[in-house]
């Protein structure tokens, strides 16, 4: 199922529903204050646990050094964070990851994580629109993105952040829910998406118009070549991609140069 709807001057998609731009963020940012508690259990359930996966192979292909300074944005929850510092360790005291995210339940809920799990050290957590980030010029090594810029309501003025606060040679990679690519996948993603997914959100989070809006905003997403060419627009080089599970998701990969 896709839907290509243009919209009109200063209105934006939120999911399949057309909405004034300067809305969109907080409904966005309400969507996430309801799902916060449950947002990691309902991660596993509706992926099999295959999003770990995706995530470590992220981190895999960024291969952070010990030293680098790495802005994970839309990471409330520090799934990425957290990979990014295990494979930055045991050397990465001089190194560091800051979370930030629109959505300051999030990332309350990702700092608790962090105490459980005992990361005490090389985390910083901001509180920042991926549209409009509190850093300075030139300030990161690295910039990741999961699952979260579909999400934001001008992803080209986005992508045009990360390269902003990227250091000439930082590396930008983008893990999102992209365009099936497997012949026959289509229809059983999209019955899954459509059927399943929202009683699914509304059994565990008690939300099923959130999840709802997850199955929508995918299918406005940029698919994988398109994605290319505004990464490009954006000023990145040698921009690539992989598909994982058929396309169901890609990471997009780019450097400024």
């Amino acid at each position: 199922m896709s839907i290509d709807v243009q919209t009109p001057e200063n209105a934006t998609h939120f999911g399949f529903e057309t909405v004034a731009a300067a809305e969109k963020a907080g409904r966005v940012r309400a969507v996430f204050d309801a799902v916060a508690p449950k947002y990691d259990l309902m991660n596993d359930l509706m992926s099999g646990g295959v999003h770990r996966l995706w995530k470590d192979a992220m981190a895999d292909w960024l291969a952070p050094r010990a030293d680098w300074s790495i802005v994970d944005v839309a990471g409330g929850t520090g799934d990425i964070a957290f990979r990014l510092l295990d494979r930055m360790s045991p050397r990465a005291e001089s190194g560091s990851v800051t979370v930030c995210d629109i959505n300051q339940a999030m990332l309350e809920h990702g700092r608790d994580r962090a105490l459980d799990l005992g990361k005490l050290g090389g985390l910083d957590w901001a509180v920042g629109n991926a549209e409009s980030l509190p850093f300075p010029d030139m300030h990161f090594d690295a910039y990741t993105i999961a699952f979260g810029l579909r999400n934001v309501t001008e992803i080209q003025t986005a992508l045009c952040e990360a390269k902003r606060v990227l250091k000439p040679g930082g590396r930008f990679l983008c893990l999102e829910f992209s365009k099936v690519v497997l012949p026959g996948l289509d229809k059983l993603y999209d019955t899954y998406s459509f059927s399943i997914l929202p009683r699914l959100g509304q059994m565990v989070a008690g939300d099923s118009e959130a999840y709802q809006y997850l199955a929508e905003s995918i299918r406005q997403f940029p698919e994988q070549d398109r994605l290319v060419d505004m990464m490009g627009d954006a000023g990145f080089g040698r921009v690539s991609y992989r598909n994982l599970a058929g396309g169901i998701a890609a990471i997009h990969s780019g450097w400024r140069l």
